[in-house]
């Protein structure tokens, strides 16, 4: 196990020496993989000359790009919200994402995600393990009209930042090496199987007919319904149990984060079209206007209330309309969007108001942002899709599609998580004592501070 520090900040000899022979174990099995990675034969399959449209290549780097930026917003955007003595460890827990889920992406994630499939459960480890046939060329099932590895890493940005989003409902009382455990397991067995279930051609869900057109499931209730489990399993806060208020320490932060997080969605949104066309363009639109329509509710609805308008409150309320877009960015309409802003910012709202009644502490309210408003958004993108909406042809086949994956969806990912939690705690102690929460994470957990002397 990994002992955390003295409460007078000072790491006892046994909890380092054992920290070092964790981080030697780690660091040996980076070294066998880089070896692997460097000395197995491997096939790259090379695509031929002008075998795709420029535009989509070049569109399709810059959409990474811009998703891969969505995770350092991220962080701030938490970041800007814990108190003083934990702001690095909260950044960090989503830096981190970027190392970890990519290595496990390149070993057999990506196989898990989008390789052959089981039964439609999940994807054979071995069809892309270590990216064996993963190259230039395009598959014809999951990307005929993109290089493999352009697919790949694009799908790669998505993985990265869902762990990440699960990580505020626990900020300010989490182990770092539980947390890397954790992730871990949760990308392999949780976000993979979701993103088989969900976009790969033979996945049950996408069979079924269930639309989701850039992670209204796979990412955002997921990482909600985890992120309540990860409340419910780590327990509260002692500033949350003694009724302390909290009050954002850094609002800079918050909107520096919020507009990270809105430059990069539109990467997450339009390009999951995966081409420059109109059905991107499509999406780039609805995904500002439902944001927008969000952010404006909810400082609304805090006057409303009887408050002065936030400039947290506002972030807030973008990043709910960003994600209740998601699922239906390329299958709703603009005015649609815009609706689906200020429905989802209001249940969201709502959500909050209730969870605040409660005992549970959710740090940064990851499950009524996120998870609830996921499921608005799942529920509106059957109600107002193009094709299937219930509005748009009267018809409530796909209402009733999407309402089924989302119970299962949402017990699969809650109670999977859960066990997650539990199993990562008989392996490493996953909750900081009391002594080393009122100290701070940044100091027992990275030896490292924000605050000036």
């Amino acid at each position: 196990m990994i002992t955390e520090l003295e409460s007078d900040g000072i790491e006892t000899e046994a909890g380092a020496a054992r920290k070092q022979r964790v981080s030697a174990v780690c660091l040996g099995v980076l070294l066998v993989l880089a070896c692997a990675a460097a000395f197995v034969p491997q096939v790259h399959p090379e695509a031929k000359p002008k075998a795709f449209e420029p535009a989509d290549i070049a569109w399709m780097l810059s959409a990474s790009g811009l998703v891969l930026l969505m995770t350092p917003g991220l962080a701030f955007f938490y970041g800007g919200m814990v108190n003083k003595k934990s702001v690095i460890s909260t950044l960090l827990q989503s830096f981190i994402a970027l190392a970890v889920i990519s290595m496990l992406w390149y070993v057999v994630g990506f196989s898990l995600a989008f390789g052959d499939s089981i039964g439609g459960f999940v994807g054979n480890p071995g069809t892309f393990f270590l990216f064996n046939h993963v190259g230039t060329a395009p598959h014809p099932r999951i990307a005929p009209n993109l290089p493999l590895v352009l697919f790949a890493a694009f799908q790669l940005k998505f993985a990265i930042i869902t762990p990440a989003l699960i990580s505020g409902a626990f900020a300010e009382r989490i182990r770092f090496w539980g947390y890397l455990l954790f992730i871990s397991l949760f990308s392999l067995l949780i976000y993979c199987p979701l993103a088989h279930w969900t976009w790969h051609p033979d996945g049950f869900l996408f069979k079924w007919g269930v639309l989701d057109f850039a992670g209204g499931t796979v990412v955002h209730i997921s990482a909600g319904f985890a992120a309540l489990a990860g409340a419910l399993a780590l327990g509260r806060r002692q500033s949350h149990a003694d009724g302390h208020q909290h009050v954002p320490p850094n609002v800079p932060f918050v909107l520096l984060g919020t507009g990270l997080l809105w430059f990069g969605w539109f990467g997450f949104n339009a390009g999951s079209a995966l081409a420059a066309n109109a059905v991107a363009v499509q999406a780039f639109f609805t995904t500002h206007m439902a944001s927008a329509a969000a952010m404006l509710t909810w400082m609304l609805i805090e006057v409303v209330r009887g408050r002065r308008p936030s400039a947290v409150g506002a972030a807030v309320g973008a990043v709910v309309g960003l994600v209740a877009i998601t699922p239906g960015a390329g299958y709703v309409s603009y005015g649609p969007a815009l609706f689906i802003g200020v429905v989802a910012a209001a249940v969201s709202a709502f959500a909050i108001e209730l969870k605040n009644r409660t005992t549970l502490d959710d740090t940064l309210d990851v499950f009524p942002c996120h998870g609830v408003g996921g499921i608005v958004g799942m529920i509106l993108t059957a109600i107002f899709a193009k094709e299937g909406g219930l509005a748009t042809t009267g018809s409530a086949v796909l209402l009733w599609k999407h309402l089924g994956a989302l119970v299962f969806i949402s017990a699969f990912t809650f109670s999977g998580s859960y066990l997650l939690y539990k199993f990562t705690n008989l392996l490493i102690p996953i909750r900081v004592n009391a002594e080393n929460e009122a100290y701070g994470l940044d100091t027992t957990q990275h030896g490292e501070t924000v605050l000036v002397s």
